[in-house]
């Protein structure tokens, strides 16, 4: 039987290549998903390993934050790492060294103002030489480190970005107005954030500090040992030797480097998750397609098969021949797509360090032997198991009923059973989906979205009758007999329709509901973003740090303002509140009507120009905030004070739940802490010559954004739908093996059907009726799997909204018509394209040699 097994695997190579395809891809996709993960992960294990080789012990200044960071949570009074800290430290008897750091954001402009990077990794830090006037962290390529207020030096990539070369002017910004100063040098670093994309800026020690903390403070210690100093002494000597404090923490270098090792870990492991569930869904579109294949393939050999029972073949043999030929292609298409794969992972990390310029850190290529595997077994597996039931139904074919028939209809008890199967796995789905709206159980839509999809493609053959009549009078209408016969050829196997349409309604079930999903979520975004806010633009920092305070009274004075009014978060303690901050929202009481909406339900519209505060429906439900109370308030630079509650707001959703009058806030504020934002009204609207004034009126910082509400809106589509693309991209490999699936159905069927198509060409339908009537019936296949998708995304992204309402303010179900109707006419031409080779083969078929075929 293996031998037959293996005859019939060669013998049916052809009609197998489609179904080998399929499992190729969905292996590629596992292999390549393994093969990436492993090494970008080995990538940034080896470069985590370098940053800590020369480091034993870090003391790390929690408290120590660079300007924009710090919302005034707490004084600035507590101990510190200052330069006498230091010079303890690399006294002591096991100690080599001891680096003070400096760090913070650092934003720097190419010729035309742009950022250079991304606000997020744009970093700063100190440059600290030693004896021979180097600073062996940042190796130098060429000129030597920054010694003044004056200088800088940059990594080569920021360099060569920006076209600068020693001895050129720089415009570097921290969150206040730009900085000129001359490129001394450029260097060589591993720092992770730059080696993603970001930008490194190293100034002189002195000038650092003054950027980013104070006079004299590091907000790290990096220290490194004596040969043959054992790391956990030179600890226990470092914590004796530093301020005592809850923000002062001492760790070896070796525990760093583990937890970066778990961070790693952690991060490689969703990524892995994350592909894998795609590269799940592409293979759990395959099944559909090998076992249509073998259910094909059993039909086709009914002769055969009988043939071998007459002569003494057992039913478990029959079973067995069948899924040895699955498992040989199973492993030989796992082996094509475990190549595949690596070759996938070679493209995308070259894909992502080119075009994209992610710049991921360099290693070698890792195939580990579980990947190797993992992806031959999932290969093999999924193809066998998909072969079963046609294994199992090849065994039923009786010696001497099946001689004379070509192909063992379906039993009106099989169909039954199927029915109900399908019928109650779609209640159950429709009952969770509902209790899962009722009770905003995400987890719960999510199990009744999944029986109903699982009781819906139970239950295709059933459907496929009434819905491909919806569509078949129109064919009829158009194409005459080529389209009768198509909607006969198509409902004539209601089973092989289901399972070649499934694997399509797969992705398009998924699809649309992304795309509603988004549709819906830019559209709230779009409410909430336009709902109150009157201001023309909002000035920020684009890496959401603070910006400086310092830039507010330039921006108010800028041309065309009319009206300002700073935001930021304010934390204080009140009486009974424990160790929590109780946060307000500090805004200009004389001017935050004017550039944004503020409805007060209940006390004075004015609350906040006589010195009170507005509170929000949530404050006063949760908090108990009511009208007329006072407050008993500590503020953050260690001021007592009181303040009463002057009126309630409607429902706010922009500034917070409590808002206060900065002028009462705002100097009791840390000193340096900054504003989170400046709302700009101008006297003409949003121009491009206020827009250009605010850019002026902030020095021309790369990292400070101006935004109006169409760039409000634009960020916010852009994020959703970079989401979306992504999404869509990953599932394309699904689509694509979908697509082989109609192909190889079609193919397969004119294969069978080559005397029936020899009779029609017999009796005078031409060869252009016949190619006609095989696309009709693929197109036909696909508009049924198009259909059944489109309705089934739109139901499961309703009940996923559904649970999201308390997330977004007025977040509705949005079903954009020219993207679903994208859809079906995407369905469409699949169905179309995939039956070009089927229907010349069909047209070209000689008559008599048809006619005269078994």
């Amino acid at each position: 039987m293996f031998r037959t097994a293996l005859r019939n695997v060669l013998a049916h190579k052809g009609r197998l290549l489609m179904t080998t395809l399929a499992v190729m891809l969905g292996t590629a996709f596992v292999a390549g998903t393994l093969v990436f993960s492993d090494t970008f992960g080995n990538a940034l294990r080896t470069q985590n390993s370098k940053s800590y080789t020369d480091i034993a012990v870090t003391v790390s200044d929690n408290g120590a934050v660079g300007p924009g960071y710090d919302h005034g949570a707490r004084a600035d009074d507590g101990p510190h790492l200052t330069e006498e800290t230091r010079t303890k430290v690399a006294a002591l008897p096991g100690a080599a060294e001891a680096r003070g750091v400096v760090s913070g954001f650092a934003g720097i402009a190419d010729r035309k103002g742009a950022l250079i990077g991304n606000g997020f990794s744009t970093t700063g830090t100190n440059y600290v030489p030693g004896a021979d006037g180097t600073d062996p962290r940042y190796p130098l390529v060429e000129g030597r480190g920054p010694k003044n207020a004056g200088e800088i030096a940059l990594d080569t990539r920021t360099a060569d970005k920006g076209g600068f070369k020693v001895g050129d002017t720089v415009r570097v910004a921290v969150n206040g107005p730009v900085m000129e100063l001359r490129l001394t040098g450029t260097l060589h670093t591993n720092d992770p954030r730059v080696q993603a994309g970001g930008s490194l800026a190293a100034f002189d020690t002195a000038t650092a500090q003054r950027l980013y903390l104070s006079p004299g403070r590091f907000a790290e210690l990096d220290v490194k040992a004596k040969p043959g100093t054992d790391d956990a002494a030179l600890l226990a000597a470092v914590r004796q030797a530093v301020p005592q404090g809850d923000s002062i923490e001492a760790r070896t270098g070796r525990e760093l480097a583990a937890e970066q090792e778990r961070m790693i870990e952690q991060g490689t492991k969703f990524l892995t998750t994350f592909l894998l569930g795609f590269a799940g869904i592409a293979l759990f579109v395959g099944i559909f397609i090998i076992a249509n294949t073998f259910s094909m393939l059993v039909a086709q050999r009914t002769r055969e098969l009988a043939l071998l029972r007459a002569v003494g073949a057992t039913r478990r043999q029959i079973t067995r021949s069948v899924l040895v030929e699955a498992l040989l292609v199973g492993l030989t298409a796992s082996v094509a797509g475990l190549l595949a794969g690596i070759g996938i992972a070679i493209g995308l990390k070259a894909v992502l360090n080119g075009p994209m310029e992610a710049n991921l850190p360099d290693g070698p290529l890792i195939v580990a032997p579980a990947t190797v595997g993992t992806a031959i077994a999932v290969g093999v597996l999924v193809t066998v198991l998909a072969a079963w039931l046609p294994a199992r139904r090849a065994s039923r074919i009786a010696p001497v009923a099946a001689m004379s028939s070509a192909e063992q209809p379906a039993t009106q008890k099989s169909l039954l059973v199927r029915n109900t199967i399908g019928l109650l796995c779609s209640l159950a789905g429709t009952g969770a989906l509902a209790a899962g709206v009722g009770g905003k159980e995400v987890k719960l839509v999510g199990l009744g979205a999944g029986a109903l999809l699982i009781g819906v493609f139970v239950l295709t053959p059933l459907l496929s009758r009434p819905l491909i009549a919806l569509i078949a009078p129109l064919l009829r209408a158009l194409y005459g007999t080529p389209g009768k016969l198509a909607k006969e050829n198509a409902v004539r196997n209601p089973r092989r329709t289901a399972a070649t349409a499934s694997a399509l309604t797969i992705g398009v079930t998924l699809i649309t509901s992304l795309t509603v999903i988004g549709a819906s979520v830019n559209q709230a975004l779009d409410k909430e973003n336009a709902s109150d806010l009157r201001a023309d633009y909002t000035v920020a920092m684009s890496n959401g740090s603070m910006l400086s305070a310092e830039l507010a009274p330039a921006i108010a004075k800028a041309p065309g303002v009319t009206a300002t009014s700073v935001v930021r978060g304010v934390p204080v303690k009140t009486a009974g509140g424990g160790q929590d901050n109780e946060w307000l929202t500090s805004v200009d009481g004389a001017t935050i009507d004017r550039v944004y909406k503020l409805t007060v339900k209940e006390g004075a519209a004015d609350a906040l120009q006589q010195g009170k505060l507005l509170v929000g429906p949530y404050a006063v439900e949760h908090d108990g905030y009511r009208l007329g109370q006072t407050l008993a308030v500590t503020y953050p630079d260690g001021t007592r004070g009181s303040l009463t509650v002057g009126g309630i707001l409607a429902e706010n959703s922009a500034l917070g739940n409590v808002l206060v009058p900065d002028a009462l806030a705002g100097p009791h504020a840390t000193p340096g802490s900054g504003v989170d934002k400046v709302l700009v009204k101008g006297s003409g609207g949003a121009t491009a010559e206020l827009k250009q004034a605010l850019r002026d009126a902030t020095g021309g910082n790369p990292l400070i954004s101006v935004k109006g509400d169409a760039d409000v809106k634009a960020e916010s589509r852009s994020m959703v739908t970079g989401l979306l693309n992504m999404m869509y991209g990953l599932l394309g490999m699904s689509v694509v093996i979908a697509v082989l699936g109609v192909v190889n159905t079609m193919a397969m069927s004119v294969f069978e059907r080559r005397r029936e198509i020899g009779m029609l060409r017999a009796i005078g339908l031409d060869r252009l009726g016949i190619r006609r009537m095989v696309r009709l019936e693929s197109l036909l296949i696909a508009l049924f799997g198009g259909l059944v998708g489109v309705g089934l995304g739109i139901l499961v992204a309703w009940a996923g909204l559904r649970t999201l309402r308390d997330s977004f303010k007025g977040l509705t179900t949005v079903v954009p018509p020219v993207q679903t109707l994208g859809f079906l006419l995407a369905a469409a031409a699949i169905g179309l394209l995939a039956a070009l080779w089927p229907a010349r083969r069909a047209s070209r078929l000689d008559i008599l040699e048809s006619i005269k075929s078994e």
